[in-house]
């Protein structure tokens, strides 16, 4: 029951947050961070329980994006037709690139991911039927409840909590799962893993299929919600940094921490864009740099793996006062 206590408490929290906070601002960005929470902790499966730092997830994202909005600019279709095939695409892609790319460990495996990420956006900036540089847009007034297309943010913010807990759930389950723990000890030694028997290539693959799979769906409620991408905002290397922070600021491995570092980061990113306007974007720079080298540096296991070290301290020094009290006592 005390497992259970926090994260009911939370949910709770959660899914009050518009009652407490209902400018349309503040129901924005409630819905942002519960949208780049789904896309952390659909990065986490292979980054943070593999430990395969990706940097070429926007791949994915930019998949189900334009599969979302192509549905509609091509066939009139409800962009919600696009995310299956978004999924289908984003695996299949997953498959042939993981293949290769999984054998590389460490920053190898990072650069090869950005390479692969730049090439595609390339192709798809040069490509007339994906809109080129200029981009697929959605439909302009909502036709029917099936586009997804709100004039409010409180619908988005209710489908994205829906979708994030769907999200946690699948992970959580594999964790639980012998894959969880193939992952696990190939994250802590690869070459231990193999040596105890461990599939630890087809293990990296099928999280590698997995995490991609969910995060074009992340992609896919971002291009409904804002009704329109471009290689910039689908895929722009920024996005696949922003996941790879988040999951690193909360907790990279854990079920919780990309929703933690998700919460910190997007209001820390939007205040800032709305203070300082246009300069906002350069600043951001700057403030996820900065995040990079304190994390290495101080707290590599995140902000969750430091609130339960400072809780099991206190929790020991709790129980030693008490021993020594019983000590003393007469």
């Amino acid at each position: 029951m005390r497992r259970l206590l926090w994260p009911s408490v939370a949910l709770a929290l959660v899914i009050a947050y518009p009652l407490w906070f209902s400018t349309p601002f503040q129901q924005r960005l409630g819905a942002l961070v519960l949208l780049y929470a789904i896309a952390a902790s659909a990065w986490n499966i292979v980054g943070g329980y593999a430990g395969q730092v990706s940097v070429g997830h926007v791949v994915f994202f930019g998949c189900g994006a334009y599969a979302a909005m192509g549905a509609y600019a091509h066939f009139g279709l409800s962009p919600l037709v696009g995310i299956p095939a978004g999924i289908v695409l984003s695996v299949a892609i997953a498959a042939v690139i993981g293949v290769p790319t999984l054998r590389l460990s460490g920053h190898y495996f990072s650069m090869a991911t950005i390479a692969v990420a730049e090439l595609v956006r390339l192709i798809v900036s040069n490509t007339d039927y994906l809109g080129a540089a200029v981009g697929l847009s959605g439909p302009t007034v909502p036709r029917n409840l099936f586009d997804l297309s709100f004039t409010s943010a409180l619908p988005y913010y209710y489908l994205f909590l829906a979708v994030l807990l769907m999200t946690l759930g699948i992970t959580w389950r594999m964790a639980d799962s012998r894959m969880g723990f193939y992952l696990r000890a190939i994250k802590d030694s690869e070459r231990a893993a193999r040596s105890l028997g461990a599939p630890a290539s087809r293990t990296k693959l099928y999280a590698f299929m997995l995490s991609a799979g969910l995060t074009s769906v992340a992609g896919a409620l971002y291009a409904m919600m804002f009704g329109f991408v471009d290689p910039e905002s689908g895929l722009g290397i920024l996005i696949s940094v922003k996941m790879l922070i988040m999951a690193a600021l909360g907790g990279a491995g854990l079920l919780f921490g990309p929703l933690v570092g998700a919460a910190i980061l997007v209001p820390l990113e939007e205040i800032s864009n709305n203070l300082l306007g246009g300069k906002g974007a350069g600043l951001t720079f700057v403030v996820y740099g900065a995040i990079i080298v304190l994390i290495a540096r101080f707290q590599p296991g995140g902000i969750l793996t430091l609130i339960k070290r400072i809780w099991t301290i206190s929790d020991k020094a709790a129980k030693i006062a008490v021993a020594e009290e019983a000590t003393h006592a007469p």
